[in-house]
């Protein structure tokens, strides 16, 4: 018990921790609002139906919140790796997520509640994080976690080395970097290899 309750002690802050930091990230610097959202608005205004107005606000409130955490710092650094991740089926906002998990492999999970439920505001009405996986989509509309995808992430996690502590208790027991760096390269090869298999052979199915 004792060492259970201080590994959670330990694990819970880490993920608060990179949680609160995501959330920051993924604020900062903010947008200004996109212009098709800005029509919206102006529609929902001149709009004399109630229903048809608050569905209007609703899809331009949809719009601001894309817009800014696509550029967040956290949204363009997805954006900027999503090219070596788009062979598993990954895009800007599964990016992000692999990337935080390298700190703590529980965190991806996290991080997708923080970077979806930012990007569902107004779609869904209160989402757990099934309904916001769910309805999550990409930006060409398609959804965000389909078959293919699913499945990369399950082969990707499987063969992919835990976390950064990881790396550095190999460092510590090996008595330098050199086994560190060799175990992490070969299980991200590894990982990488696999989980872009599997994602092109579900395409094809």
């Amino acid at each position: 018990w004792d060492r259970g309750s201080i590994f959670l002690r330990k694990a819970g802050t880490v993920i608060l921790s990179i949680c609160v930091v995501l959330w920051v990230l993924s604020h900062f610097p903010g947008s200004e609002a996109p212009p098709e959202a800005l029509d919206l608005r102006a529609r929902a205004e001149a709009s004399s139906d109630p229903a048809e107005a608050e569905t209007l606000v609703d899809r331009a409130e949809q719009l601001e919140s894309r817009s800014t955490l696509r550029h967040s710092v956290a949204g363009r650094l997805g954006v900027a790796v999503e090219p070596i991740l788009a062979p598993l089926g990954y895009d800007w906002q599964l990016s992000i997520g692999v990337l935080s998990s390298f700190a703590a492999r529980e965190v991806f999970v996290s991080t997708l509640l923080v970077m979806l439920g930012i990007d569902e505001k107004g779609e869904i009405e209160d989402p757990s994080l099934i309904d916001v996986v769910r309805h999550a989509k990409r930006d060409d509309g398609t959804a965000l976690l389909d078959r293919a995808t699913s499945w990369s992430l399950l082969v990707f996690y499987v063969l992919a080395m835990q976390c950064l502590p990881t790396l550095a208790v190999t460092r510590r027991e090996a008595g330098g970097w050199r086994w560190a760096a060799l175990q992490l390269a070969v299980m991200t090869g590894l990982a990488y290899g696999a989980a872009a298999l599997t994602h092109a052979l579900l395409r094809i199915g």
